[in-house]
């Protein structure tokens, strides 16, 4: 690192576990972000903060003055634009060290298929179940970790899914792909702004944890025993209410159709509806 990196990094220097690694670390890393609104705009603000060094951000939609309520890497300036653009120019005013890839499209089996591999970390900031099923299946079988989070109305919720860990369930030992539950979503139901925001920050802080080697399968060996863990294997939930924090203990399901090498897979190509 250079001179400014050192004081643009400081802080996160300035702890125990933080080496001069770590940081490297998370300089050389590439997450993609699926999503840019509500979950995708504080979690790509937070990660280009702390130096990760490539970000792949895709999302078909643009941005509303309705958005502007809780996706808060958007401006009423940029209503119209496409939200990959508008959060690319924000993430660049923030940290202009960091490489930011804009997709400008919804993400397909064959996009997934052809991009995860070649990342570190995904996050899925998506609102559709299809979807959400979609990046599992593929993030799954590339060996990629995926933190996952969902909010509605005043309802939060956020766990890891890793692949390089045995004992890791994935996201579809948690909710089974079949049968597919009604959508829900808040442009039809709503949802607290505050609690996206908690929610995004906590997928970015999931991502930075791994991408750094403070937990997860790939530790650094200088990391105290039992000092960090990640959400793997644990559902962590929120009441936007009172602010209330609830955790529920998951497990891998025999007979997943993802995860499950002794059963036949949900076949990869299949596409979310719409």
């Amino acid at each position: 690192m250079n001179d400014e990196q050192q004081l643009r990094y400081s802080r996160h220097l300035l702890l125990d576990e933080w080496s001069e690694g770590a940081q490297d670390r998370l300089l050389a890393s590439h997450a993609i972000v699926i999503g840019a609104g509500g979950l995708g705009a504080p979690a790509l603000m937070y990660l280009a903060a702390a130096g990760v060094g490539r970000l792949t951000v895709v999302d078909p939609d643009t941005v509303e003055l309705s958005n502007l309520q809780r996706q808060v890497a958007h401006t009423t300036d940029g209503i119209g634009l496409p939200k990959v653009e508008s959060a690319a120019q924000t993430l660049h005013r923030l940290n202009p060290e960091v490489t930011v890839h804009a997709v400008a499209r919804a993400v397909d089996a064959d996009w997934l298929s052809a991009h995860l591999g070649g990342a570190d970390i995904v996050l899925d900031c998506t609102d559709r179940f299809a979807t959400r099923q979609l990046i599992n299946r593929h993030a799954w079988a590339a060996g990629v970790p995926l933190v996952s989070a969902s909010a509605l109305r005043w309802d939060g919720q956020i766990s890891t899914f890793d692949p390089r860990e045995p004992s890791s369930p994935c996201y579809a030992c948690l909710f089974p792909p079949e049968p597919e539950p009604e959508e829900t979503l808040c442009a039809l139901m709503g949802v607290f702004a505050p609690l996206v925001g908690m929610m995004g920050v906590m997928q970015a802080g999931e991502a930075i944890r791994l991408l750094a080697g403070i937990t997860g399968p790939h530790a650094d060996p200088g990391t105290p025993p039992g000092a960090h863990r990640s959400l793997v294997g644990l559902l962590q939930m929120v009441d936007g209410r009172d602010g209330s924090w609830s955790r529920l203990r998951v497990s891998k399901q025999p007979g997943c159709p993802v995860c499950d090498p002794t059963r036949a897979p949900i076949p990869a190509h299949t596409r979310p509806p719409g």
